[in-house]
């Protein structure tokens, strides 16, 4: 979609535009027939607040996507956070070389999931850093495999197995949900209702000679919410980011020395 790729700064350019535009267009339509004729006036004022609360039910239903779908975002950032956590400890539980290569493997894995933070969902620069992700959840895998089979009864091994899979399964949810928007179709929707209402606003106000600071301050407003509900929808490239603030502290973690010693016997 054309908004989610544009920049905020131009993202509330076009929304300006458009709405203040509508509102505009509503004003100059209205100044136009209000000397000509009495019985505009009423009609015009039950069509704009038949649209103006149609139009508050529209926004209030867009914005609440936009925000619960931040809030899964921020969720599953921490849950995959947490799974990464417990994986690396118990990690440092498996016996040697297999713990010294998986802990070293860890911290590139680390990177990899906050640069999938910090790209656009589905651009090439998400793929590369899902794609390296997942070489490196290979090459864990791969190391966590060969503790089993040397230690199949152990059951730090078996643990770590399980809290691997949790960490991976947890990158995999929160990558869904960077690209889990809200449909473009009930953004457009927000936007044509919003356009229309204050169109109707205006010609009303208009009609009776009164009130263009009230639609103009009315129209700011409206695009303000707009662009809170669309900017909550692009968690990468707008003001309301998703931080990878819990992603950067396991990360510097890591760099601590091992909190458990290695195994002295199998």
């Amino acid at each position: 979609m054309l908004f989610f790729r544009l920049e905020t700064w131009a993202l509330a350019l076009v929304l300006i535009a458009i709405i203040v535009g509508a509102t505009m267009v509503g004003v100059l339509i209205g100044r136009a027939v209000r000397d000509k004729s009495e019985v505009l006036r009423e009609p015009f004022s039950v069509m704009q607040a038949v649209l103006l609360g149609f139009m508050s039910l529209v926004l209030a239903f867009g914005l609440s996507l936009a925000v619960e779908r931040y809030q899964d975002r921020r969720q599953a950032t921490v849950t995959e956070a947490d799974a990464m956590g417990t994986a690396y400890l118990r990690a440092q539980t498996l016996p040697e070389p297999m713990r010294s290569q998986s802990l070293a493997a860890f911290r590139p894995y680390a990177d990899a999931s906050i640069q999938i933070s910090n790209t656009q969902p589905g651009s090439a620069a998400q793929a590369r850093a899902v794609a390296r992700s997942t070489r490196l959840e290979q090459q864990l895998w791969r190391l966590a495999g060969q503790a089993l089979n040397e230690a199949p009864i152990d059951g730090a091994p078996r643990l770590y197995i399980e809290s691997l899979n949790e960490a991976f399964d947890a990158q995999t949810e929160r990558v869904a949900s960077l690209g889990n928007r809200v449909p473009t179709a009930v953004l457009v929707l927000e936007l044509v209702v919003a356009a229309i209402a204050l169109a109707s606003l205006g010609l009303h106000l208009a009609t009776i000679g009164r009130g263009l600071t009230t639609v103009l301050v009315a129209a700011l407003l409206i695009t303000a919410t707009l662009v809170v509900t669309f900017d909550l929808d692009r968690p990468t490239r707008g003001l309301i980011t998703v931080p990878a603030t819990p992603l950067v502290q396991v990360r510097n973690d890591m760099n601590l020395p091992p909190a458990a010693p290695a195994p002295t016997h199998r």
